[in-house]
């Protein structure tokens, strides 16, 4: 019995730190993922009660029981902070780095294992910390967060608790540090960690949108946890950062110093939009490497791309303005920022057209991972048109406050962002688990998914377009009356509660799949880059992507071969 025992507690202690307590990047990637499931399971909850709220708004919810103004906005808050942070930021920017970072660059582990892991850990409480914001004083912290510093959203705390506000701005604040950790990991791991032959040249272009990406995070994430620390102080120290001199929180006057509400704007959208393209770009470089290996085609103009996602980079720190057009802006400030927002287009630009041109005449392989990739490129573009109207002052001054900057929002970054997310898992699948998902319920997901995605959306363009607010709880009132728009609402609600509906079956195929899936094999989409290969290369004497070789005995040279196989 002894002996059974202490066989137990060996293996049980393999598992904690095979999984739990570990500083490997692969099991890391792996805790990622879980962690983004739990926070997207609860994420899209939410967005269905605001949904089902909206279309009958004297229904009482599950949880929430008959839904009031502030807890309609306190939905918002929380499914939008669930979904941008621990959803859109997770995956993209640490769930696969961690898992391909390392294969793809050659290297045998990151450069600072350790500080990877405190950054995941440092996540997950952020994740709790914000999820029980929903079980203290005052409830889940009301929206607010990205218009003017929620000061008095909610009401005072008795002396030594928390505010759902409170818990909302640590958690914020903690997940700052983790990303910040996690870029700094990243950042000197391709500084560093390349193998030999890993020239600029030779690096994926998946790489170089990591790279761009955790600059964007160390310059982004350290403003906004500069804001969230200064509002804490507002709150709770008597200082006056963002209260202007005599106004009332609470019932009572506060503010010492001549504070701007404004400041909290430029903070926090000088965060937000370079958060769009942290979100992004790692789809976009994730898009060229898939279309090349798809089609069979080399990336034509691979310095184009990789400097088109480095001007991305750029140029996403110095469009935030527009964000604010509506704020009073001094006029001559609104229409730089109106040239700078229509100037990103322009590598925008020329990243689709360079997908455009692979994908001509090219030898398409119809995968599951293949199909949510064009999905990403069909989003990007459809949102992307209505980019230049929003970063138009004028136009933006009508239509800021209304659900077309919610439908341009959720097409551009939210469901490009969550297709690419797609993509990525189907196809370095095999690199978690040594199996293939399914691909028949991968493409009923796909189409599923994208027909719902297009109907729940597309459609807010024309309630925007008609005026209706985006912070209403409701379509009818005294205040108000947009009961015209009820039918489209029902639709949309519809199609939301189907695209919702098809992530089950995305959820079965994931977990079937790694069960009992089909073996993947070494190299099961006859890739180039170096996450594929049998064993850690020596050297590198290729590029990422050089396929079309129709005269030898594969169509492609993977990076891992010797020159000597191919003279």
């Amino acid at each position: 019995m002894k002996q059974a025992r202490t066989a137990a507690s060996d293996t049980e202690r393999g598992f904690l730190r095979r999984w739990i307590f570990t500083a490997d990047h692969h099991a890391i990637a792996v805790q990622y993922f879980l962690l983004a499931l739990a926070a997207v399971a609860v994420g899209t909850l939410l967005s269905l009660l605001m949904r089902v709220h909206r279309v009958w708004p004297d229904t009482p919810l599950p949880f929430f029981g008959l839904v009031k103004p502030e807890d309609y906005l306190a939905l918002v808050t929380m499914h939008g902070t669930l979904m941008i942070f621990f959803v859109l930021t997770v995956v993209p920017q640490s769930a696969f780095p961690n898992l391909v970072l390392t294969r793809q660059i050659g290297a045998s582990q990151m450069a600072f294992p350790r500080l990877n892991a405190a950054a995941f850990w440092i996540t997950a409480a952020s994740l709790l910390v914000l999820l029980s914001a929903f079980f203290v004083p005052g409830g889940a912290p009301i929206s607010g967060w990205a218009n003017y510093p929620p000061l008095s959203a909610v009401p005072a705390a008795g002396p030594g608790q928390a505010t759902g506000m409170d818990l909302w701005l640590v958690s914020i604040g903690l997940f700052c540090i983790a990303a910040i950790l996690a870029a700094v990991n990243f950042l000197v791991t391709i500084l560093t960690e390349r193998c030999a032959g890993m020239t600029w040249s030779r690096l994926p272009l998946t790489v170089w949108s990591w790279l761009v990406t955790s600059i964007l995070t160390l310059l982004a994430f350290s403003v906004l946890i500069a804001a969230v620390v200064l509002l804490l102080c507002d709150r709770h120290f008597g200082t006056s950062f963002f209260v202007p001199m005599g106004d009332f929180v609470n019932g009572r006057v506060v503010g010492h110093g001549d504070g701007s509400p404004l400041l909290w704007l430029h903070l926090f959208w000088f965060f937000g939009h370079p958060e769009v393209y942290i979100s992004i770009l790692p789809g976009m470089g994730l898009a060229s490497s898939l279309i090349a290996n798809f089609t069979r085609r080399p990336v034509p103009g691979y310095r184009l791309m990789a400097s088109a996602l480095v001007l991305i980079g750029l140029l996403g720190l110095m469009v935030w303005g527009h964000h604010m057009f509506v704020s009073g802006m001094n006029p001559y400030a609104g229409a730089a920022f109106a040239l700078t927002t229509m100037a990103i287009a322009v590598p925008s630009s020329a990243e689709v057209l360079t997908w455009l041109a692979m994908l001509f005449r090219g030898r398409m392989q119809r995968t599951t991972s293949m199909l949510f990739m064009l999905g990403f490129l069909s989003f990007f573009i459809a949102g992307g048109l209505s980019g230049p109207i929003l970063a138009q002052p004028d136009l933006d001054g009508y239509l800021h406050n209304t659900f077309f900057v919610v439908a341009h929002f959720h097409l551009v970054m939210a469901m490009a962002g969550v297709f690419s997310i797609f993509a990525g898992i189907y196809y370095w699948f095999p690199l978690m688990t040594g199996r293939l998902m399914n691909e028949t319920l991968g493409k009923a997901h796909f189409w599923i998914s994208l027909i719902a995605a297009y109907g729940t959306f597309f459609p807010m363009h024309f309630a925007g377009l008609a005026g209706e607010p985006r912070h209403y709880e409701r379509l009818t009132g005294p205040a108000h009356s947009f009961a015209a728009l009820l039918p489209l609402e029902r639709g949309i609600t519809c199609a939301a509660l189907l695209l919702a509906a098809a992530q089950l079956i995305f959820l079965w195929n994931l977990l079937q799949s790694a069960r009992r899936g089909r073996p993947a094999g070494a190299n099961p989409w006859k890739a180039t880059t170096l996450e594929w290969a049998p064993a850690r290369a020596a050297r590198i004497t290729h590029g990422p992507y050089e396929y079309g070789f129709r005269s030898s005995e594969s169509d492609f040279i993977s990076q891992w071969e010797a020159e000597a196989e191919w003279e």
